[in-house]
């Protein structure tokens, strides 16, 4: 996430976006407040299940978590960095700063969560894919 944040802020401006003002600055604050909640949420859902939060070792994790925000969302920490990016394109108002989320997710879907997939699938079998089925992968 810092990397695309600190991306987002090197960009050049190729347009601005307008500011939101006179409340630009504490719309993208609540913002990004929003999206921390989002990932502090998804990181007390594993430690109420006392499972791994590691997304490098998924194999590690002793039950599925499907309570809480995760019946909402299968990544709620990583929808909460995406949140986080928006307020940050918002408030660096600078159209250029919003290619960055999509590519984060491509980005984050392809090398992170896809392997996680398949490793809780290998862990947890039918379970998993009932799971899937019922909840979408980022929102």
């Amino acid at each position: 996430m810092a990397f695309f944040g600190v991306a987002m802020w090197l960009l050049p401006s190729v347009a601005a976006v307008p500011r939101l003002d006179p409340w630009h600055d504490e719309l993208c604050a609540a913002l990004a407040l929003a999206g921390a909640a989002i990932c502090l949420a998804g990181v007390l859902a594993f430690r109420l299940a006392r499972t791994t939060v590691d997304p490098m070792h998924p194999a590690a994790a002793t039950s599925l978590v499907v309570r809480g925000i995760y019946h909402y969302s299968r990544n709620p920490m990583y929808l909460g960095f995406l949140v986080v990016l928006l307020a940050w394109a918002l408030y660096l108002a600078k159209l250029s700063a919003f290619a960055m989320p999509p590519v984060f997710v491509l980005y984050l879907t392809a090398l992170q969560i896809k392997p996680e997939e398949a490793a809780l699938r290998e862990r947890f079998g039918p379970e998993f894919d009932d799971y899937t089925a019922r909840v979408r992968r980022w929102l």
